[in-house]
């Protein structure tokens, strides 16, 4: 973790309160169009490589998209080779999303981020100051400030968003909801979620950054570190690797968390927890997530909805406790849920997966009485696409999507320092800890990047 000084923090500190009743970002603010239903939406793919390319693929493959410009600080990067040989040599290409708006911005109605965690937010914030869509791989952003911005600034600019976790635009979200609104899915009281398979930086011995390695030709190294602290290039960080640490992933929280937890994350109205506790961490270090970890979320009551816990596993070998109604030899798979209710117990897998009810003989008890719901809905990029059109609601704006993530911002602090974390939910603050508000705001921009904080 690069140090920041105490004087840098104070003064970010002291320009983000201010930022909550936000002056604006160096751009005049566009008026969002709904795009019309005869026009194909222009679209700009920010990230090449990897997962970015995959969906910039998926994106690419509709009907109704052109494509009319791309960026990635890596163009050259054997990771990016493969979505941008699928793209004409005409398109405009470049390194520098800034750039990239300053000279594409009349050729664009929507933005598709693929890029790591830690650069969504300003390159998502000067879209939508554009008066651009923006559809974000999750994690939505890198810290609960960031996240909080995003969600204000989709409101004062009124454009379409969704966040990237594709299952709630799939049976997993139709389902939940016709369950719980008929009453099938109610007084759940502890939810346990778990991501139990190999992650990057298992089995690393990290002690510091890695040694600075020389930037491979063409890289935009600058522009990749975006607002967040500089460091050195290492194979370690770039392409791959990022998201093993504090400083530019979300771990497991943020990779597997939105598909695993986002249904119940919603329609049990858990909103922001009151509690969050490190019950467990294996390896803890002060660069890398942890080797393992059990952190566990404490909501209050909500309306009709009782107190619950939320026990979150990851790790190799750090297993969620099974119920009995979970039946010997049942495959839980590497990611899934365990929701305990007054009445039943339901088992899940994450992304678009439906959910069951266990054991089995319950299930075939009461399946005449289980309402039905949608199981073929239009995918979560035709679904962004319809609601750029005004044809129909985007399934995971930042408005439901930010809440969430911000709950894994804070089940990130718990992983990273330890302990027992007291969260004001009306406030917004943590109020356990002495820098509990720093620890909300994360890294302060590095300069020249203080802008993004502004709406």
């Amino acid at each position: 973790m690069q140090s920041i000084s105490h004087s840098s923090r104070r003064r970010f500190i002291k320009q983000a309160l201010a930022a909550s009743v936000l002056g604006g970002l160096n751009i005049l603010p566009a008026h969002a169009r709904r795009v019309s239903p005869n026009s194909k939406i222009r679209l700009a793919i920010v990230g090449c490589g990897n997962r970015a390319g995959s969906i910039g693929n998926w994106f690419k493959g509709k009907d109704h998209t052109e494509i009319t410009t791309v960026c990635d600080v890596d163009l050259d990067g054997n990771h990016c080779k493969d979505f941008l040989s699928g793209i004409p040599s005409s398109i405009p290409r470049y390194r520098d999303f800034r750039e990239m708006f300053d000279k594409q911005e009349k050729n664009i109605d929507a933005v598709i981020v693929g890029t790591p965690d830690h650069s969504h937010f300003p390159i998502t914030m000067q879209a939508m100051a554009l008066g651009k869509h923006v559809y974000v791989e999750k994690p939505l952003a890198h810290s609960f400030l960031q996240t909080e911005l995003l969600m204000k600034a989709a409101e004062k600019y009124d454009v379409v968003t969704q966040v990237g976790n594709q299952g709630h635009s799939a049976a997993n979200r139709t389902q939940f909801k016709a369950w719980t609104e008929g009453g099938i899915i109610k007084d759940v009281h502890r939810i346990d979620a778990y991501m139990t398979a190999a992650r990057r930086w298992h089995g690393w011995d990290v002690s510091g950054m890695p040694e600075a390695k020389d930037i491979p030709d063409g890289m935009d190294w600058d522009g990749w570190c975006a607002s967040a602290p500089m460091t050195g290039f290492h194979p370690r960080l770039h392409p791959a690797n990022w998201r093993s640490w504090y400083d530019y992933g979300c771990g497991a929280f943020g990779d597997w968390g939105p598909h695993i937890l986002d249904t119940c994350h919603r329609f049990l109205d858990l909103g922001l927890p009151s509690e969050i506790i490190a019950e467990h961490r294996d390896g803890p270090n002060d660069y890398i997530f942890p080797q393992a970890s059990t952190i566990r979320f404490r909501f209050p009551a909500r309306g009709n909805h009782p107190a619950c816990d939320v026990w979150w596993y990851d790790g190799r070998g750090n297993h969620a406790p099974l119920p009995p109604e979970i039946e010997e030899g049942t495959n839980m798979g590497n990611a899934g849920k365990i929701i305990h209710s007054k009445e039943l117990v339901f088992r899940g897998a994450s992304h678009g997966s439906t959910l069951r009810i266990v054991p089995t003989s319950k299930f075939r008890e009461m399946r005449d009485q289980l309402p039905e719901y949608e199981q073929r809905t239009p995918d979560h990029a035709d679904n962004f696409l319809n609601a750029c059109r005004g044809e129909e609601e985007a399934n995971a704006p930042f408005s439901v999507g930010g809440p969430l993530n911000q709950m894994f911002n804070l089940g990130i602090l718990a992983q990273r320092y330890g302990g027992t974390f007291k969260f004001d939910r009306e406030a917004k603050q943590i109020t356990s800890h002495p820098n509990g508000r720093e620890l909300l705001y994360g890294n302060p921009p590095r300069p020249g990047w203080e802008q993004y904080y502004q709406l």
